[in-house]
């Protein structure tokens, strides 16, 4: 074999697989895909752009050989995500007509405006797995669909809806480029499961990053009363200093193992 015929020795930790999903809100220091976030499905993958554009100042000066660097000015950055969906619920052609409302009185009827408000401007972001079990992640800032409605039908096929994003700076943020990026490796976060028997919790993720900390209200339902609660931190029971049977709130912080939350609560009397 020769030198130059190799890899990485961390190259299948980096790679991306699969299509990945859009989603209206994801926080990389929590790292977890909500159903209610996700905005449709697709098809044929998603497209994410980050491209930017450059002007040559010496370009017309005499003896300025082309692309000399010190002359070389940054203009901006044209951020997209595209991609075909199969959504056409109200909240999928809304966003995909970009200018529109949903009717308040009518929550099945979608009309296009007249005039772009500040509201059709609203964060985007694509999440995707890692081969390592981390994920990659693009937030695209104040996206806007650009690429207008446009569904296609067919005999025994699914109706598919072109979606083109495009990410823009705000006058409040004008440094801000529209696209970020982050690659989380697969220990950035742990797992939170909860295994609850006629008890409720206001926590609907189902990670917190390393280090991270999160408290979790837990209710038993109408008419029970809590029995057992036991909270598990990489295996270790740690319910004595995380858990208040007092308010039945778990209190999480400096995370590091996967947390479980065994909770159950019986019938009054």
């Amino acid at each position: 074999m020769g030198i130059a015929t190799k890899i990485p020795q961390n190259a299948f930790e980096g790679l991306q697989l699969d299509a990945g999903v859009l989603l209206t809100q994801f926080d990389p220091a929590a790292p977890a895909v909500v159903d209610s976030a996700i905005v449709c499905a697709t098809t044929g993958g998603i497209s994410v752009s980050c491209v930017p554009t450059y002007s040559d100042f010496g370009e017309d000066v005499d003896n300025v050989p082309n692309n000399m660097k010190e002359f070389k000015h940054l203009d901006g950055w044209e951020c997209t995500m595209s991609t075909t969906g199969l959504g056409t619920s109200p909240e999928s052609i809304k966003l995909a007509l970009g200018a529109a409302d949903i009717d308040g009185t009518n929550t099945s009827k979608i009309v296009p405006r007249r005039d772009l408000h500040q509201t059709d401007f609203a964060d985007l972001w694509w999440v995707g797995d890692r081969a390592d079990g981390g994920l990659v992640a693009c937030k695209l800032l104040n996206a806007l669909s650009t690429g207008g409605f446009v569904l296609q039908t067919g005999k025994n096929a699914k109706g598919q809806v072109t979606l083109e994003l495009t990410g823009h700076v705000s006058i409040n943020a004008q440094d801000a480029m529209p696209m970020e990026f982050y690659s989380l490796d697969s220990t950035s976060a742990y797992a939170v499961v909860q295994r609850l028997t006629n008890v409720t919790s206001d926590f609907d993720g189902n990670s917190i990053a390393s280090g991270g900390s999160a408290t979790i209200q837990l209710t038993a339902d109408t008419g029970h009363t809590f029995t057992n609660v036991i909270v598990l931190q990489g295996g270790v029971d740690v319910t004595s200093s995380k858990y208040s049977s007092s308010n039945h709130k778990v209190t999480l912080s400096s995370v590091s193992g996967d947390i479980e939350i065994i909770a159950t609560a019986n019938v009054s009397g």
